[in-house]
């Protein structure tokens, strides 16, 4: 059974929980999508769903960009909700959240109320201890931090937005309208979902298989299977994945992954690989004053001499020759 699927009540009930330095865009992209799902146009009447911003206290909780936002509620029962969805925004020092926060958010894990981050809610739900055994996805632009923060968990960021059990996460922005959206078909209906997007002006909702818009490095292609590999092995530039793996995270096998590369790519996964990770290195090279064997660790090579010759080969100098050139 899928985390939005239900047969009871036609109510939708959506708690929010808001961080310190919150985007206020994917809040507000979440939060409408439910409000014009939840009555006919534009009316705003609170009819098929319900949504309330629970906080330790009723002070004004600032967002990223200075707007901010009161609290409706203290926190109550979370067995309330059909969702409690937490907005992240700005990583920095400061905890995102307060300890009464946390500890309401493992009240609800504990009751099996489903947790959602929105942009890096992610984060402090993972921070709690709450995304242990699941999936999570974050933007392209947080990956890193994610992976150095919680080296144990499963995250991926080629996708908009995964749904794994009772947990879901998304990589914020425009995504948050389609999470919701999603969910808005699960629960409402698809007619709900359509008066919520046309008001809006989104043309369709994007699924949990589109992925994240970002070019990886230099590479054009269109097939979004392509993409999503592309982004994983930008991703692992440091631990080079087997063909076999890449092919698996897109359901392919290595034979059709291979296939769809010659196609469209005219290389094979391999040279792909390791075109990606010589980019990378020439950029880390001109642009930064990293040693070059730190320069080869962080893209998957052993040792300098392997490094500096697979370098040459591709960029015509070694890594030396094109940080220090020879005077004419």
């Amino acid at each position: 059974m899928g985390m939005a699927q239900r047969t009871t009540k036609p109510q939708l009930k959506i708690a929010f929980v808001l961080s310190r330095a919150f985007t206020l865009s994917a809040f507000a992209l979440f939060i409408d999508t439910i409000r014009l799902a939840s009555d006919e146009f534009d009316r705003s009447g609170r009819v098929n769903a319900d949504w309330q911003v629970l906080g330790s206290t009723r002070h004004l909780i600032t967002s990223s960009c200075g707007v901010q936002v009161a609290p409706t509620s203290d926190f109550v029962d979370p067995g309330r909700f059909d969702y409690i969805v937490v907005v992240g925004g700005l990583l920095g020092q400061q905890a995102a959240v307060d300890a009464d926060t946390v500890q309401f958010l493992k009240r609800a894990d504990a009751q099996k109320v489903p947790l959602i981050g929105l942009c890096t809610g992610t984060f402090i739900l993972a921070e709690a201890g709450l995304m242990k055994g699941h999936q999570s996805c974050v933007s392209w632009l947080h990956y890193q931090a994610f992976r150095e923060r919680f080296p144990d968990l499963d995250v991926r960021s080629d996708r908009l937005f995964n749904l794994d059990r009772r947990r879901g996460s998304c990589a914020g922005g425009s995504s948050s309208a389609d999470l919701a959206a999603f969910i808005v078909r699960q629960y409402l209906g698809h007619d709900a979902e359509r008066n919520a997007l046309e008001v809006l002006q989104i043309e369709r909702a994007r699924s949990n298989r589109d992925i994240q818009v970002r070019r990886p490095l230099t590479i054009e292609c269109e097939d979004p299977r392509i993409k999503a590999v592309l982004i994983l092995m930008e991703q692992t530039l440091e631990s080079e994945l087997s063909i076999d793996q890449l092919a698996r995270s897109v359901g392919l096998s290595r034979r059709q992954l291979e296939r769809l590369f010659a196609q469209e790519l005219k290389a094979s996964p391999a040279k792909v690989y390791m075109r990606l990770r010589m980019e990378r290195a020439k950029m880390l090279v001109a642009q930064t004053d990293a040693s070059l064997i730190d320069i080869a660790l962080q893209v998957g090579f052993e040792n300098t001499s392997h490094f500096n010759r697979v370098f040459k080969s591709i960029h015509g100098k070694t890594p030396g020759q094109m940080r220090n050139p020879v005077p004419a």
